[in-house]
Formats: structure tokens, sequence, C-alpha cells
């Protein structure tokens, strides 16, 4: 299957169990895979013809954004779920959804979900 590809998408947001993350927000990054069928775009350098990554950064950002949830685990859903309801012709999405600013007391690059959904 083709894929679609949205990298480092970062995002600011309320989410966070502690009241402080829901108040004061932090960054969010988002990695998206877009499982389509691409045949007909590679054939005739159509946009129509294929899913827009420009537009699906706009339903991204408007999910993410929207509400304040606690876990990631429902961010990375609730993202997954508008995908597959505003995009048919996504097969499947797989979403990484990394939190590099967590309110942890080590040293680490990011936390975060790996999540996979499919129709």
């Amino acid at each position: 299957m083709d894929k679609i590809l949205i990298r480092d998408l970062k995002l600011f947001a309320y989410h966070g169990v502690n009241p402080e993350e829901k108040r004061d927000g932090q960054n969010f990054i988002f990695d998206i895979d877009l499982s389509v069928n691409m045949t007909k775009a590679c054939y005739s350098d159509d946009v129509n013809d294929t899913v827009s990554y420009a537009k699906v950064v706009k339903t991204v950002r408007r999910v993410a954004t929207e509400a304040k949830y606690d876990l990631l685990e429902k961010v990375a859903q609730v993202t997954a779920d508008a995908i597959l309801e505003e995009y048919p012709d996504v097969f499947a999405v797989d979403i990484t959804l990394k939190k590099p600013e967590a309110p942890i007391k080590a040293d680490f690059g990011w936390v975060g979900v790996q999540i996979k959904r499919e129709r």
C-alpha cells in the first residue's frame, strides 16, 4: 500500500493529567502515515486524485486544539477518527504522538504513543 507521510508536525495544545498542562499548554509532535492508493494520482498528476496532506494537517490542527484531554492515547484516537471520517480514500492511519516537554523529572527526548487504525 502507498503512504502519504507527515513528519514532525508541531502543534501547541493543552493536554495532560496535570492542571498546569491544561492551563499553560505545551508542544506536541505528530508523525502520521496515511495508507492510500496513489496509483491514479501517479498517472494523472492531479491533487484531486489523492489525499491532500495540507488538508490533513488542517484537520489534525483542528482536532488537536479544539478540546483538552488527559491522555495522549485519547488525542491520538480522536485524530485518527477524524482522518478516517473526513478522508474516505485513507485505508489506514498510523499516528505517533510525541510529548517532548512532558513534566517528568528525567532527561529524555520525548515520550509518546503510537496507534494504528484501519477502516
